[in-house]
């Protein structure tokens, strides 16, 4: 029975139901009237249904009370046996679900938590059995290795000497083992199962090297301990020990190479292995630099590096004798016998240096004093050692022709970073050296040149050659910078330190020198304007034409000339020494060398080398030119400067000539030269006693052959050829009159002798560059007298035309003046004969 209809049943009755089934009744008993009489039988019937249904009901409504609780029992029975079914259900499937993930392998890659099967464990387990085993293996190979390694080691401590090859049998069987097992792991590996094998193998061959490190310094401390007793590492006097201790020396140092022999033949050859016993000697000698030099002490000082250095040297020097004498004498008749012991043992003090200098550079990067010392230090420590007869090994470059001389200093050298630091450091210090000098007060003094240094060469050889202070000083400093880079073992270095350090230096110079004169010329033109710096002068306070004229302006030129020619001639000097020779003879020579140098503008271009020959020039070629256009510039300025004022002195007298009375009396003796002449020979005359005062006499003979020449012609052009005012003669000739040619003979004299007297020299110098202008007025003031038939040629159309193509007319002229023509052409002869005022006719044809 369902739950709907147990709901339906406790429902009250409906009373409308009862009506409806009591009006059906009704009308089924009770049709019509006939039927009332059945109504109390039927009441009757009804009543008594009604009270068994009543009773009915009560046993009904009993026995559902009963039913019910009894059914709400039972449901909680069920409903707790259904929980019970569902939990059971649940532990059964999870107990399934861990069944099932204990049948999956732990490598499948279903899941991430699974767990081994137990053949899995299996398995494991017999793979860590198996490794085990491989390990018992491994040990047992490590522990006969070592044994053998202790046996080996053992063995050299009981010996007996001489050292024999029974000696180092157990070395031998280590070797042997280790032979084998390297062939087993071999044969293991082509199987394919190299695990383990490679660092076994790694290992036997450290035991071995370490054991053979041990065995060598079992006998290295007897031979130092047998050394020592001769008084090593100081200096030995062999000879002078016991007969013992020399014969245990020499016991242990042949037992040391007899090893070093063994070993060769157990091993793979090494290249340039030094000696054993040698290596035991050094030791000690380390210890002591060590001691002195990497501690605390007070000879560990960074900027003392010639302390080591010379330590070094002295070792090295102290035990030659030994090591010539005695260890070489030990070497011969072993297989060693044609090394030169005192070359290797001076090798290996060298890698004593190597770490020193590597742990103290890079500390002393951050000071470039201390570091170009260093390196100084380092360069004349090569030189010594290579005056002591030691030679480096070849370094080779990238190219054959790259190969250098090895050296200590080749450590720092040739480390960029470091060479880089201190080509800097010097490039700073040549800089702040270069301003310092060009900024001194004193830099453009004119000072002699035998107040410097006495062995400074004078291109011509004079005594009397001066400079500036500050080309002295450049010069000193260029050659202090050659010095510093000079002992470097590397063309490719020098020619850096040339290009980088010491070329800027003359450029700079160059520049200066160039600059103050065109600070000159600005000073002396139309626009005035202030140069600072110009030759060391203030002219912000310093009136322009009082700096460029009159003496102090030839001064000022005089400066610039004498210093870059004495820089000029140091340059050439230099150039012809044998380091420039040599270093430019490489440039030329190697490629890479001729490519670096070949781009900067002041050095020459670089040939391809000629082995059949020596390259041409000299490296400083185009420095040389330069500065001799410096030179020669200079030169022009101050003949200018000298020419231009006393061609302004000059415009006076010849304004004045105008003015002259044509006077036709008077003598030689009696006629008197214009007072208007003598500032410009007063001028002249300052001039030259300065130039002669300052310049070498070479110089000055130059210059003043260039500025009379200049001043002879001007006067010439001027005062004689052109000259106006001039009288008329009966022919329309203007002619000079006798005074006024007596007087133009005695101006060219006075000329003359005011040069000779400033400059101090002979009347045959001082006139040769006048010789036009003396020519000319000895001409102008002869006396017919005494030269009538010379005179009579002269006068004489034919005589011209006949020596037309012949030279008889200078020999006539020399006859008048003692100069021959003095430079006079033929038209100008001419010409100056028919300004005489003696009616001379000469032809004007040619």
């Amino acid at each position: 029975m369902s739950a709907q209809t147990l709901h339906q049943l406790q429902e009250p009755p409906s009373t409308n139901l009862a009506h409806k089934a009591a009006i059906e009744v009704l009308n089924a008993n009770f049709a019509d009237t006939t039927h009332l009489g059945d109504l109390e039988h039927v009441l009757q019937d009804t009543s008594a249904g009604q009270a068994t249904t009543k009773q009915q009901l009560l046993e009904s409504e009993k026995a559902l009370g009963s039913f019910i609780t009894k059914t709400r029992v039972e449901a909680i029975t069920q409903l707790e046996n259904a929980r019970d079914l569902a939990s059971q259900r649940d532990g059964i499937e999870d107990e399934l679900a861990y069944l099932s993930h204990c049948l999956v392998s732990s490598l499948s890659p279903t899941t991430e938590d699974n767990v081994a099967t137990l053949l899995e464990d299996i398995e494991v387990m017999h793979r860590a059995l198996k490794e085990l085993e491989n390990v018992r293996a491994y040990v047992a190979v490590v522990q006969r290795g070592l044994a053998l390694s202790e046996a080996a080691v053992s063995q050299l401590h009981t010996r007996s000497s001489p050292l024999s090859a029974t000696s180092v049998s157990e070395y031998v069987a280590l070797q042997s083992f280790t032979a084998d097992v390297t062939r087993t792991c071999r044969a293991v590996e082509d199987l394919g199962n190299s695990h383990g094998s490679l660092h076994l193998l790694s290992f036997l061959e450290k035991l071995n090297e370490k054991t053979w490190t041990d065995m060598k310094a079992i006998l290295s401390a007897t031979l130092v301990s047998a050394a020592e007793k001769v008084n090593w590492p100081m200096a030995i006097d062999f000879s002078a020990a016991s007969e013992e201790m020399r014969s245990k020396f020499d016991s242990a140092f042949l037992d040391l190479l007899q090893l070093q022999e063994i070993g060769q033949s157990l091993h793979s050859p090494q290249e340039d292995e030094s000696l054993y016993p040698l290596q035991a000697l050094v030791h000690p000698v380390t210890l002591r630099f060590k001691y002195h030099f990497d501690g605390e002490r007070e000879t560990n000082r960074p900027d003392k590096p010639e302390w080591y250095f010379t330590h070094i040297t002295n070792v090295a020097h102290d035990h030659r004798p030994f090591m010539e004498g005695v260890v070489q004498r030990l070497l011969i008749g072993t297989k060693f016998q044609n090394v030169n012991a005192w070359h290797q043992y001076v090798k290996l003090l060298l890698g004593i240096l190597e770490r020193k200098i590597k742990r103290s550079v890079p500390q002393l990067l951050g000071s470039p004093a201390l570091l170009a010392h260093t390196i100084y230090q380092s360069l004349l420590f090569d030189s010594s050692l290579r005056e002591l007869g030691y030679e480096f090994v070849q370094v080779e470059g990238k190219r054959d022709e790259e190969a250098e001389k090895g050296g200590i200093s080749r450590l720092i050298l040739d480390e960029k970073e470091w060479f880089d630091a201190w080509i800097e450091g010097e490039k700073k210090f040549a800089d702040d050296q270069y301003h310092e000098i060009i900024s001194a007060t004193d830099a453009w003094v004119i000072v002699d040149d035998h107040s410097a240094d006495s062995g400074e060469f004078t291109r011509s050889n004079e005594s009397d050659i001066k400079a500036t202070n500050s080309a002295r000083r450049i010069k000193a400093l260029v050659e202090q910078i050659t010095d510093r880079y000079m002992p470097l073992p590397s063309f490719r270095q020098r020619s850096q330190f040339l290009i980088y350090v010491q070329v800027p230096v003359l450029e700079n110079y160059h520049s200066r020198i160039s600059s103050s004169l065109d600070a000159f010329e600005t000073l002396s033109s139309a626009f005035v304007r202030a140069v600072p710096g110009a030759l060391g002068v203030d002219t912000t306070k310093t009136d322009s034409k009082r700096l460029t004229g009159g003496v102090e302006g030839s001064q000022r030129l005089c400066k610039a000339l004498l210093s870059a020619r004495y820089v000029d001639s140091a340059m050439r000097t230099w150039g012809e020494e044998t380091f420039f020779l040599e270093l430019w003879a490489e440039i030329n020579r190697r490629a890479y060398l001729r490519t670096r140098v070949g781009t900067h503008p002041s050095l020459p271009h670089p040939n391809t080398w000629n082995v059949q020959g020596t390259p041409e020039g000299t490296i400083f070629e185009e420095l040389v030119m330069q500065y001799a256009k410096l030179v020669s510039r200079a030169e022009d300025m101050l003949i200018q400067q000298i020419y231009g004022e006393c061609e302004a002195t000059l415009k006076v007298h010849f304004n004045a000539l105008v003015s002259l009375p044509n006077s036709t009396e008077g003598t030689a003796d009696s006629i008197m030269i214009p007072p208007t002449l003598f500032p410009s020979v007063a001028l002249l005359s300052s001039h030259l006693t300065y130039l002669r005062s300052t310049l070498p006499s070479s110089a000055v003979t130059h210059l003043y052959r260039r500025i009379a020449s200049r001043i002879s012609e001007h006067v010439l052009q001027r005062e004689v050829l052109f000259r106006p005012g001039l009288g008329r003669t009966s022919t329309g000739r203007h002619v000079f009159t006798r005074p006024q040619a007596y007087i133009i003979q005695a101006e060219c004299e006075l000329w003359v002798e005011t040069c000779r007297g400033a400059l101090n020299t002979s009347h045959a110098r001082a006139e040769k560059p006048w010789g036009r202008l003396l020519a000319a007025g000895r001409l102008l003031a002869a006396e017919v007298q005494g030269h009538e038939r010379t005179f009579q040629m002269f006068s004489s159309e034919r005589w011209w035309e006949a020596d037309e193509d012949e030279d008889v007319w200078e020999d006539v002229l020399d006859d008048l003046t003692g100069l021959g023509t003095g430079g006079l052409w033929k038209d100008e002869v001419k010409a100056i004969l028919r300004l005489r005022d003696i009616d001379t006719p000469v032809s004007t044809s040619r």
